[in-house]
């Protein structure tokens, strides 16, 4: 990692080269020339940027069973993504050296910087709990060779066994498919367990937290696990379920430790007790490119490389991978906090946003607002989502949304004010638009009941592994889902 950290761009041009090097022969390779690229700039030349939809013709034949298309060893995993940006799944190739240089090595560089910050730590002296999807057979390839499922059961079933000795549970319950049945499960096994660690994603993890703390008859989870000291999370931001995880888990010394881990690969970790600011891992086998935000959605966008970010400017992350994936756009925005080393954090989604009038809101400022409006009225968020009011006749716009508390604030309209006023402050384009509600009227805010987000879910056929409840929305799909399931 410090080599990295001294020598970022040497060690992205050596692995850049390492990429193209070896893919030189496959069809992909092939039909774009890799035998002939040499440089970065070449490499800009020659191969267009591709979405998921773009790269689906490559990894459908993948699927059916045909090889060396993309990467020229055999691929026979798929992560499966709930795809956030659409309701249609996604279907990531993972090549062995994608789990062993990306996936694996992410998870032990975890380790190593938690330790390192915190070397008194004793969370080996007990196991880590790890709350997995479920994986299949691949009905697509008529030999049965392959499979696909979420990314955490994909690393875990792959699991070398050393890693395997010191988690729970085991794989026949952690990678169950029936996710009612799959909590109950958990729940009783690892409440007999020593619990040091957990890893995954916070609305799941309070799930089972609540499920063990219901079985057990506990009102404190440290009285189950009382050498309980870390949490490594990822896939939501954490901001809105900070409050509510230091009431599950009453420790001044329990640590929060944020991942950028996804379907595609291992981004980042949080390496500074002190901050959240995320360091992009640049020896995993993955060539990083950025789309400044100005020309996301051109057919064509400009790109620049590593060298080349600023401080603070928000951009798209196009990625090339140990696994086949060539100058993809992942669909995430991020913010670079530092530029020596490169860290970031996530600010939002390509195609997970509200702009219906011109005002822009991204993940990172819905987060923020609602942080700050839970922190004005002592309220604990569980879930929610927004999306727009389109304009109709004798209406104006606005935004509306769908929260649910798993402590409610302790005023109502003041949090819908905080709510509104934050996004304000934070968003001079919605601000504009709110200028003496002329363009957008306040936002409407339904303060819905527990269990809203999970049924709906549940309704969708989502629940548990990566699924996530969408935040925002630039139509009213969701939203319009759950109001009607809501007056049902």
């Amino acid at each position: 990692m410090e080599l990295f950290m001294k020598y970022p761009h040497d060690v992205q041009e050596e692995l850049f080269k390492r990429l193209v090097s070896e893919a030189k022969n496959t069809e992909f390779g092939k039909k774009y020339g890799f035998a002939e690229i040499s440089n970065y700039e070449q490499y800009k030349e020659k191969v267009p940027t591709h979405s998921y939809e773009q790269l689906y013709p490559y990894i459908e034949r993948l699927m059916r069973g045909e090889q060396n298309i993309l990467w020229p060893s055999e691929v026979t995993w798929f992560a499966k993504s709930s795809g956030t940006t659409n309701a249609r799944s996604k279907f990531i190739p993972v090549s062995q050296e994608a789990l062993d240089d990306c996936h694996f090595k992410g998870g032990k560089d975890l380790i190593s910087i938690y330790v390192n910050n915190y070397p008194e730590t004793k969370m080996f002296t007990g196991k880590g709990l790890t709350i997995g999807g479920s994986h299949q057979i691949n009905e697509y390839d008529p030999n049965e060779n392959s499979y696909y499922g979420d990314v955490s059961a994909v690393i875990m079933q792959n699991l070398p066994l050393w890693a395997q000795l010191i988690r729970t549970p085991k794989l026949d319950v952690a990678l169950m498919d029936k996710w009612e049945e799959k909590i109950e499960k958990m729940a009783l096994v690892t409440s007999e367990e020593n619990v040091t660690n957990f890893a995954g994603v916070p609305t799941w993890t309070i799930l089972l937290i609540q499920k063990v703390m219901e079985l057990t008859g506990k009102d404190n989870i440290l009285d189950v696990w009382p050498n309980l000291e870390v949490f490594f999370h990822g896939a939501v931001a954490f901001g809105p379920y900070r409050e509510l995880f230091k009431k599950l888990i009453p420790s001044e010394k329990m640590s929060y430790v944020e991942t950028y881990n996804a379907s595609e690969g291992f981004f980042g970790i949080q390496d500074q007790k002190d901050s959240t600011e995320l360091l992009l891992m640049l020896d995993y086998g993955i060539f990083y490119e950025f789309i400044p935000s100005e020309e996301i959605h051109e057919e064509h966008p400009k790109t620049i490389g590593l060298h080349e970010v600023e401080l603070g400017k928000n951009y798209a992350m196009l990625i090339s991978t140990n696994a086949g994936l060539w100058r993809y756009n992942i669909g995430d925005t991020i913010k670079f906090t530092s530029i020596d080393p490169y860290r970031i954090k996530i600010s939002g989604r390509t195609k997970h946003f509200i702009n219906a009038f011109g005002e822009e809101v991204i993940i990172e400022n819905a987060e923020s607002a609602i942080t700050k409006a839970c922190e004005a009225t002592e309220a604990i968020i569980d879930n929610f989502t927004a999306a727009p009011v389109y304009f109709d006749e004798g209406n104006r716009g606005g935004h509306e949304w769908i929260v649910e508390f798993k402590q409610p604030p302790n005023d109502q309209r003041r949090f819908d004010e905080v709510l509104d006023i934050t996004l304000r402050e934070i968003n001079s384009d919605y601000d504009a638009k709110r200028y003496k509600d002329m363009a957008l009227q306040p936002p409407i805010v339904h303060h819905v009941s527990q269990g809203t987000f999970y049924n709906w879910m549940k309704k969708r056929d989502k629940l548990g592994g990566q699924n996530k409840v969408p935040r925002l929305s630039n139509n009213r799909e969701h939203i319009d889902d759950i109001l009607n399931m809501l007056r049902a």
